[in-house]
């Protein structure tokens, strides 16, 4: 088993983990990879899914903070508009989305024949980066069998992290990048809520990685090339906190703050995007009321799941550079473990 931030002795933020520190201590929600390892070729998919039920169905409350829109993902125009999710989401390459598109899209047609007759089309949500550093991108070696296995292979536990599923060409501040995750408690009204974040962490420059204690590490040039900030990176959020679609939305936003307390600036060509989700009120497709209830928090009270988001954001990157190991990649790229340089 790998060391994570805290085994390490690094703490981010003052708020208490959850039992797994990982986005499924949120009740309900589990998670998948698909790792493909082929000589030049290192990518994968991730699938972070709400609930184990039918999404179109029984949809969940969401926001998204889109905050460098360098990217190239797709569903995200209908969330920030509606304010729900009604598929899984699936974490990709630049050149697999449209590959995630037709999983998701088939999946939800094969559960719900009323699709496209009786009732409206679907919205799939499906994100990217780019792993063309470590992994021959044009050989577009993801398929939908692959996307397929993700979503399949998706359970609650331990997440894996580091160099699997869509983290599998991952790089982050210089060295090895990846799938990471962390999670927080927030006390309110006497209740104990959970707020899980999970990130596909490919973003920031060579130098500018601050850690908690202070240290800025620099992997060696002698063994790593430093291209310009061009990365991505893409966290979900998931908290059973009740929260409504704006409120996801301004949660969301401190992600960002969790990026920025590592150093990262957002560079003109990262795609940096965020998502947060709710699984507490459930917005059901058949809905037959006129009015609904609906239960959310107290906007006095939002303080402290925005200090969640940033705590968990941050060791979430942490998490997965530290789960990584060093890695050989296409046209012998390499890149350095964030591990072996502690």
């Amino acid at each position: 088993m790998h060391k994570r931030a805290r085994d390490h002795g690094l703490i981010c933020g003052s708020l208490t983990t959850g039992p797994l520190n990982a986005i499924t201590d949120v009740a309900g929600v589990i998670v998948g990879h698909r790792t493909i390892r082929e000589g030049g070729v290192n990518t994968g998919f991730t699938a972070v899914l709400p609930h184990d039920g039918d999404l179109f169905r029984e949809k969940v409350r969401a926001g998204v903070e889109i905050i460098n829109g360098f990217g190239k993902s797709a569903g995200l125009m209908q969330l920030a508009e509606l304010g729900q999710i009604e598929t899984p989401i699936l974490l990709g390459n630049t050149f697999s989305v449209a590959t995630g598109i037709e999983a998701l899209v088939g999946r939800a047609l094969a559960a719900n024949p009323q699709i496209g007759r009786s009732t409206g089309t679907v919205n799939s949500l499906v994100l990217e980066c780019n792993d063309g550093f470590l992994s021959d991108i044009r050989a577009r070696r993801l398929t939908l069998a692959d996307a397929e296995a993700a979503l399949d292979a998706a359970t609650g536990g331990p997440v894996e992290e580091g160099a699997v599923g869509a983290g599998t060409g991952m790089s982050a501040f210089g060295f090895k990048g990846g799938i990471g995750t962390a999670s927080r408690l927030v006390e309110l009204d006497g209740r104990s809520f959970t707020l899980g974040v999970l990130v596909q962490a490919n973003f920031g420059n060579a130098g500018d990685l601050v850690l908690p204690d202070g240290r800025r590490p620099v992997p060696s040039a002698k063994r790593t090339a430093q291209p310009p900030e061009r990365g991505s990176v893409i966290i979900i959020l998931a908290t059973d906190l009740p929260l409504e679609s704006r409120q996801l939305t301004r949660v969301a936003q401190r992600c960002g703050a969790g990026l920025a307390r590592l150093g990262a600036f957002w560079g003109n060509g990262s795609g940096d995007i965020a998502i947060a989700f709710s699984t507490a009120n459930r917005v059901a497709h058949h809905e037959k009321a006129d009015i609904v209830p609906l239960a959310a928090l107290n906007e006095n009270r939002i303080d402290l799941p925005f200090r969640a988001a940033a705590e968990a954001t941050q060791e979430a990157v942490l998490n997965a550079m530290l789960a990584a190991p060093e890695t050989v990649g296409r046209d012998g790229n390499r890149r350095a473990s964030l591990a072996d340089y502690l």
